[in-house]
């Protein structure tokens, strides 16, 4: 199969950044066609894009019905469904790739057997400075070691050796027909979610893991700096997974480290016993495969909670 690499840009109101990411793809030469889908921008990045698209044809522009913003999950399933490549990875319009992007994942796929992606580091690029708290807080996202692809899943969710950034993936483009598209209904956490995805259903192996091989761009629009979105949506992410991992054979396993993730951000809320039991049972009566393993007893409140609710059981004598 010939390593060909659509890029894909979802634009939303990224005037300042979206000619430095469309460069930054257009100079890897194992780049086919970079497909920036704009997001109902009102500045001036449609404009930028287009001028950009008469000195190079690899740039291909979409937009929603009526121009509408639909969000970065929506979007992105636009540009795989328009994609040509063989193979797809993802950029956004205010983060840019370096040098050399492809040029590793490209062996590593060629030389490996059965490998449907690889993931590299991706580093920070700041455009504007740091507080005295974020200082120390930017550090690569990636992973700390190789990871064979059967323990990604796990090493990926409970973060136990670093982070996945959507920029540093590469993946075939048949990986979205075995796991679908982005969940347009995550308003934020859609990257975390796809990768869970893959990291459960396909091979990917490790690239360059130490050195960065794009840049996030950190400035002061950023959405990762809403903790109250992410707050609701980290929850509504590990739902989506639970529900797609029922959908799709999962292992028991994969399901269970799921829940415990699930189980501890609900904790936090720290909602009623009450209210808490109505949430665990109406989750496992959506997922009613789950509802004949250990699992729909394991995460009950009551029987996960039996030591703080009914501590005199459990004093020794």
């Amino acid at each position: 199969m010939i390593f060909s690499v659509s890029v894909i840009i979802p634009a939303y109101n990224v005037e300042p950044f979206i000619e430095t990411a469309i460069v930054s793809a257009l100079i890897q030469p194992e780049v086919v066609e970079v497909i920036v889908v704009d997001d109902g921008s009102t500045d001036k990045t449609l404009p930028i894009i287009k001028a950009l698209q008469l000195s190079d044809p690899r740039i291909k522009i979409y937009n929603h019905p009526n121009n509408c913003n639909k969000g970065r999950s929506a979007t992105r399933n636009v540009g795989i469904q328009k994609a040509n490549g063989n193979y797809i990875a993802f950029l956004d319009a205010d983060d840019y790739y370096l040098e050399n992007r492809f040029s590793n994942d490209k062996k590593i796929i060629e030389d490996g057997n059965n490998v449907d992606g690889v993931y590299n580091a991706v580093g920070f690029h700041f455009y504007r400075e740091l507080s005295p708290l974020e200082e120390g807080t930017f550090k690569l996202n990636t992973v700390s070691q190789k990871i064979k692809p059967k323990a990604l899943f796990d090493a990926v969710i409970s973060s136990k050796y670093g982070y996945l950034h959507l920029n540093g993936l590469t993946v075939k483009k048949a990986v979205f027909d075995t796991i679908g598209f982005f969940n347009e209904s995550l308003l934020v956490a859609e990257d975390s979610d796809i990768i869970y995805k893959m990291a459960l259903k396909c091979s990917l192996e490790s690239g360059s893991i130490a050195v960065p091989l794009a840049k996030r761009g950190i400035h002061d629009s950023n959405v990762f700096n809403r903790d109250d979105l992410y707050r609701k949506y980290n929850i509504k992410l590990y739902e989506s997974i639970i529900s797609w991992s029922c959908k799709n054979g999962i292992s028991i396993e994969n399901i269970d480290s799921t829940l415990k993730w699930l189980w501890v951000f609900k904790f936090k809320e720290k909602n009623s016993l009450g209210k808490d039991i109505v949430y665990w049972a109406s989750l496992f009566l959506n997922n009613q495969i789950l509802l004949f393993t250990y699992l729909s007893v394991k995460y009950f409140p009551i029987v996960r909670l039996r030591k703080e609710l009914f501590p005199f059981l459990y004093r020794k004598n």
